[in-house]
Order: C-alpha cells, then structure tokens, then sequence
C-alpha cells in the first residue's frame, strides 16, 4: 500500500502562485465560490448557502490532511496570500490502489487566465512525484467542455462515459471519468531482464 504522509502541509509554488493550506478566513471567499451559478452549474450539487458551510467544510480538508486522506490547497498570489482565487486537491486518495482524485474550482473574475492549468501542474508533479501515484482521476459532467479541455490539455484520457448515473434534482444525469497514468520518468525500473525487441 501506498505510504501517504501530507504532515507539515505541503505548500506549492509556481511560477506565478502560491498553493496554501486553506485557512478559516478564506470561509467568506470559498463561500462566494461555492455559491456562484457559473462556478455551480456543472458540479451537480446544490450550492452552499451559509458561512457555516465553508468553516466546516475547511475544518474537514484540514481533518483530511492530518489523516492523510487527501490535500486541498487554496491558490493565492505571492503578492496578495489572502487573496483566494480558487482552490484544488487531490482530495480522495485511495492509497491501497496508488490512486487519488483531482478536483478543482476557480471563481469566474480569474477564468481564462491559465491559473488553473498552471495549478494543476504542480499538483500532478506532486501527486507523481512526491506522493508516487500511480493515477489521478477526474469525475466530470459530460456538457462542462472547459475541464474536459483543461484535463485533455494536461494528458488525461477519457476511461468511461456512464449514462444516467447520478440523480440530482430530479433527473439522471451522466458522468465521464478521466485518468492519468504517472509518467513514464516517475515509474519505477521494471524488474529483472530488459525486454527483447522483437
């Protein structure tokens, strides 16, 4: 079983952001997204409503940390850290199978910008490289073209397309999976003898 350790948190950077720890002042910020129609529309979940939501929800992704169930950054500037634009995690690790979940939301005054492409990289390398996944996985609504582009963008592929699966506000909806595999550079040497070539 994978050995998951994510204590102290792991903070990343890139070259134009900071990936923190969610604090219980960002509740107000994790709120308005999690609230906005044009974030909420394809995540098929009824939107949040009180600032009691948020706190709780950033006492759990601390709680998940320190159990080492998954990580949850909050992406910020290096100039303006209490400045939330938006969040992403591997928030579902499942370490008997070497295999996490990405999931992600950025509030709509910072879309088409590149933050979460640039965010979602570093969490891949990380995932990869630090935690040594062997998979990461994305559940996507089917009509949410601009994820489906993001995860494309960054070497996932489609592994399932299932009809009708979640219920919500009284219709099936459907939901595709998306995988990435961990690169050929962060896998192990086979071992034994090398391949013939045939």
């Amino acid at each position: 079983m994978l050995h998951v350790q994510l204590t102290p948190f792991p903070e990343l950077r890139t070259k134009r952001f900071v990936l923190r720890q969610l604090r219980q002042a960002d509740a107000s910020a994790l709120l308005e997204q999690r609230s906005d129609p044009r974030i909420m529309r394809y995540l098929d979940r009824e939107p949040d409503t009180t600032i009691k939501q948020a706190t709780t929800l950033i006492e759990q992704i601390t709680q998940n940390a320190a159990d080492n169930l998954g990580v949850t950054w909050g992406i910020v500037r290096p100039a303006a850290t209490q400045e939330l634009l938006g969040t992403i995690g591997l928030w579902r690790i499942m370490a008997e199978h070497h295999r996490a979940e990405v999931g992600y939301g950025l509030h709509p005054d910072y879309w088409q910008q590149g933050i979460m492409s640039e965010a979602l990289a570093a969490v891949l390398d990380f995932g990869f490289q630090q935690l040594k996944l062997h998979s990461v996985e994305a559940n996507v609504n089917p009509n949410n073209t601009a994820s489906r582009r993001l995860l494309e963008k960054h070497g996932f592929v489609m592994e399932a397309h299932f009809r009708q699966n979640y219920f919500f506000r009284g219709q099936f909806l459907d939901s595709v999976i998306y995988s990435l595999l961990t690169p050929a550079a962060a896998r192990p040497e086979p071992a034994g003898e090398a391949a013939i070539e045939l």
